[in-house]
């Protein structure tokens, strides 16, 4: 292991400019190390601090950044993980994205905690990170591959098949706006249109390849942690058998699936495209990221009507909801197709699906023709024009060139009232969940810097029970806080919510492993050294979103983007949420809550000077 002088990180930032092919090496300081911790908190600082407002999001002045966190790479189930941001092409605002696979680890073997990308390269390119170095090579032959066809590529260039790479398909090059940056073939940074950020600045890949970790201040602690986590993997066993999706069924009952573009709520086949199908019927294998033993992810394979290749893993249950119920297919082999396809493209499983689906109700109401789609007959339910919809988006082809720059741009392009079917926040599309069964998750939407995000967020059933209350109980939160309250005790619960999840994204690990909130700050102890607690932590996390916050709204955001779609304050056309409508006045009410809570303007959100002095980031 590596003695960086600071334990628990390589106390290395790797900088690029990629207009005049320069690269150059900053040393981190403990204090900086420990005041943003890694991941998330590393990222959202720079991107507040070091650029002016009003950037282009697809210009050379934005800035790409990669980075870890103190945990990631460690031998820690949930390790393997690392987050990437920049100005969103999406939203315009802040947006940060957490991906698992072996990258992370491999890209802190060596020698670095982040890489901070500006400029556009006069040709197309891929960075190459090994060993404490960093090269510009040309990615010309590549520009235009597939992410496989490129992986593999950049390996037999290198001659090394353990290389880790980041990188781009066609999609990313010509700039989707929702493109995604995929770590290997099936592990996607996919929120806020981060692909399309490397595409503008002729950034194909981020190649990696390490061999040295930094010294552990206190091995045996994490040791002790990992141990501990092995012998109770029980508590992520359904995740082993099934990965994401195998409560599908329970989701349509409860309302909480996306029906054709969440306006409907029955969709009677949803068996035929829940995980506990694909194993039963496509599945060929289970995958895992690095260091983690719970293996969750799922590998897939189908010969007919649609060849599918294992290599690209296979739908999860985003994807499984965005681009089958969504749309309205369910069509199982036809979802494991469109999950390929945007591996393949790099496309975000989320907003594609999502994107496809306000095609579709635009088509159905007659805002969109078969002269506009290309013959195409968009209908909810055919799954074809699923995916031929989403090679034409990746091709910025016909209809596909609107829809590449998300819903919020393609209904304004198309008008006649497409709007209303316009499902996002903040221009991002949201999380196949449902505010209308979790109307805590839909304040976070809301509040969320980066839009309608799903995991730095609040699931609101678990906590209507005893038994789901787990260590919220030590933080406060002593009684179940019933689905449907809008009240202060819900308030209080999504913001405790994202700050967990916050540390998860700065630590950097999985937020799918049970790891409670002291047994994270053990960890992040044992890797540092640091005599530091929940309280800290928990500090550092309100800091890296008051950031965030900050970021947006030298970008021209407002309290009157802090809304939702007015579909979710309707009925669906049908089942269990018919006769269910969201309070606008109730969210008000919360929302001013949430802010004074956070330190902000209660009725502006803008933070306060004495919160910012406080944060140390006045």
């Amino acid at each position: 292991m590596a003695d960086s002088g600071v334990p628990g990180y390589n106390a290395k930032v790797l900088r690029v400019d990629l207009s005049n092919s320069s690269t150059s090496t900053e040393t981190l300081s403990a204090s900086f190390c420990r005041k943003y911790l890694g991941g998330a908190g590393f990222i959202t600082y720079c991107l507040w601090k070091e650029m002016a407002g009003g950037v282009d999001p697809l210009g050379p002045d934005n800035k790409l950044i990669f980075a870890g966190g103190p945990l990631t790479g460690v031998t820690l189930p949930g390790s393997g993980r690392n987050c990437i941001g920049a100005k969103s092409p999406l939203t315009g605002g802040i947006a940060k994205s957490e991906v698992g696979e072996f990258w992370g680890a491999e890209f802190r073997r060596a020698g670095f905690d982040a890489v901070i990308l500006q400029g556009k390269s006069p040709k197309p390119v891929y960075l190459w990170i090994h060993d404490g170095q960093a090269s510009i090579e040309d990615a010309g032959a590549i520009w235009g591959m597939k992410t496989k066809e490129a992986q593999d590529a950049i390996r037999t260039q290198l001659g090394d098949n353990h290389v880790r790479v980041a990188g781009i398909g066609p999609a990313g090059e010509k700039m989707v706006r929702f493109a995604c940056v995929m770590n290997g073939l099936f592990d996607a940074a996919g929120r806020g249109g981060l692909g399309a950020v490397m595409g503008s600045k002729n950034l194909k890949a981020v190649a990696v390849r390490g061999h040295e970790m930094p010294a552990l201040a206190q091995p045996d602690k994490v040791r002790a942690l990992r141990e501990w986590m092995l012998a109770n993997s029980q508590l992520t066993r359904d995740f082993h058998e099934f990965g994401t999706g195998g409560g599908m069924a329970g989701f349509e009952t409860s309302g909480n699936l996306p029906v054709r573009n969440f306006r409907d709520g029955l969709f009677p086949n949803v068996r035929q495209i829940d995980a506990r199908t694909i194993k039963d019927t496509i599945r060929v294998s289970m995958d895992a990221c690095f260091g983690c033993p719970v293996r969750c992810k799922k590998v897939v394979e189908v010969k007919e009507p649609y060849s599918v290749d294992p290599a690209y893993g296979g739908p999860e249950y985003e994807t499984l909801a965005s681009l089958g119920s969504n749309c309205g297919v369910d069509d199982l082999k036809a979802v494991a197709k469109g999950n390929e396809l945007c591996g393949a493209y790099s496309l975000d499983t989320i907003s594609t699906g999502a994107v496809v689906a306000f095609a579709m109700e635009c088509f159905e109401n007659g805002l969109l023709t078969k002269a506009d789609t290309g013959g195409l007959d968009l209908r909810f339910g055919n799954a074809d024009a699923m995916l031929k919809a989403i090679e034409m988006i990746a091709q910025r082809e016909g209809v596909g060139d609107i829809l590449a720059d998300g819903a919020l741009r393609a209904a304004k392009r198309i008008g006649r009232g497409a709007e209303a079917f316009a499902m996002h926040v903040k221009g991002l599309e949201p999380g196949m969940h449902e505010p209308r069964v979790k109307p805590g998750l839909g304040l976070g939407f809301m509040v969320n810097p980066h839009g309608a995000d799903h995991c730095c967020n609040l699931h609101d059933p678990g906590f209507a029970v005893e038994g789901g209350l787990g260590e919220m109980k030590s933080m406060g939160i002593t009684e179940p806080v019933p689905a449907d309250d809008m009240g202060p005790r819900k308030v209080a619960l999504l913001r405790l919510q994202q700050l967990k999840r916050i540390m998860n994204d700065s630590a950097v690990v999985c937020l799918f492993l049970p790891y409670s909130v002291q047994q994270l700050t053990d960890a992040i102890s044992g890797a540092t050294g640091w005599d530091t607690g929940v309280v800290e932590q928990l500090k550092i996390a309100e800091r890296v979103l008051t950031m965030a916050r900050l970021f947006n709204i030298r970008e021209g955001f407002t309290v009157e983007d802090d809304t939702m779609p007015a579909r979710f304050f309707q009925p669906k056309t049908d089942g269990v949420l018919a006769n269910k409508r969201l309070d606008p006045a109730a969210y008000a009410r919360a929302k001013s809550y949430y802010y004074t809570l956070m330190g902000w303007d209660p009725g502006t959100g803008v933070p306060l000077p004495d919160k910012l002095e406080e944060l140390g980031i006045a």
